[in-house]
């Protein structure tokens, strides 16, 4: 588990370490076309001005034009690169260890990309100065409006450099950021009704409705939201994150830990020793995907093995950090559908 370099991890820290279990959860692309990418527009192709976007912070970004130079945390940036928006930088999870593409980045071309920062508290802003930034996008989760990846301890004079929006995942259902999302990719030039577009949202509200059904059908099959680290397995509640907010709403019978068990970590999770991971039965278990996160496939643990849903092959990813657009959450719902559809009660 990779954890913030603080001597006293901050919640926001241990988030981004790993135990970010309620969050839900960011580029130069070169070699793609407007076809390619879906939308027919690219970063700064609607140069006339001027241009201006509230966020969720209730801050108005404003510029003379509409912004050509982007930074973004590579999970908006993934999500801006589905609408056919392109930008210059990221920061935030984008390659592993062996250079691969993380999870995050989605289809972007990582090899193409420049990296403002790649682990949690890095942010080069000598290289962001570099690239003349225009604006500055990255999601919040919290009620402060503090922007994901940005340090707080360098973040005035970071956000001093260009204008920045932050689009929130916090307390609320994962409708509202990937609107808000599609409505930023909108401003900055993108056909938010180009085909590609209006069929992944058509999929996505088709697998709302499956998975809907599939809770309905199955209300006995309790799904419990966890992620490893080498001491700790944590298990988050409904609460707080987008996504698994979303899931509840549809009907999905999720573990709920207790808020005294929660309240250490702020209200997200609760912290369980390997000894102790039978705590809550479950007849699925959706394991945190991020590369900060143990994989089950590498799980050596005989508690962890022991579990009944574990033992019955019925883990599945959870992807803690959405994409929030619609082709990348669409895929999210159908696979838990699926999973529920399909499971044997167990827990």
């Amino acid at each position: 588990m990779r954890h913030a370099r603080l001597t006293t991890p901050s919640r926001r820290g241990i988030l981004a370490a790993g135990g970010a279990l309620g969050l839900g959860a960011a580029l130069a692309a070169c070699g793609s076309d407007s076809k390619d990418s879906g939308s027919g527009a690219k970063s700064g192709s609607a140069t006339s001005g001027p241009w201006s976007f509230k966020d969720d912070r209730g801050t108005t970004a404003k510029s003379d034009k509409t912004p050509a130079n982007i930074v973004a945390f590579t999970g908006v940036a993934a999500a801006l690169f589905d609408y056919g928006i392109e930008v210059k930088g990221v920061f935030g999870p984008t390659t592993t260890k062996g250079g691969k593409a993380d999870v995050q980045a989605g289809d972007m071309d990582v090899s193409k990309l420049t990296v403002i920062g790649n682990t949690w508290g890095e942010f080069k802003i000598e290289k962001y100065a570099a690239l003349s930034p225009d604006l500055l996008v990255s999601t919040m989760f919290d009620e402060k409006g503090t922007l994901w990846y940005v340090p707080e301890e360098s973040a005035d004079k970071i956000l001093e450099l260009a204008p920045s929006v932050g689009i929130s995942v916090y307390d609320r259902q994962m409708t509202q950021p990937l609107a808000r999302l599609l409505e930023l990719a909108g401003s900055l030039g993108a056909d938010v009704k180009a085909e590609k577009t209006v069929k992944a949202k058509k999929r996505f509200e088709d697998a709302a409705a499956r998975l809907r059904k599939a809770a309905k059908a199955r209300p006995e099959i309790r799904v419990l939201i966890g992620s490893a680290s080498q001491d700790i397995f944590y298990v988050s509640g409904s609460n707080l994150s987008a996504d698994l907010e979303y899931f509840k709403s549809l009907g999905v019978n999720i573990v709920e830990p207790t808020e005294k068990a929660k309240k250490a970590s702020g209200g997200w999770f609760e912290n369980l020793s390997w000894e102790n991971i039978d705590a809550h039965p479950a007849d699925i278990i959706m394991m945190d995907n991020r590369t900060s996160a143990i994989q089950p496939a590498d799980l050596d643990k005989a508690t962890w093995k022991q579990l009944p849903a574990v033992k019955a092959g019925q883990v599945i990813p959870r992807v803690t950090e959405p994409i929030y657009s619609y082709a990348k959450c669409a895929p999210i719902l159908e696979d838990l559908a699926e999973a529920i559809e399909k499971a044997k009660k167990v827990g």
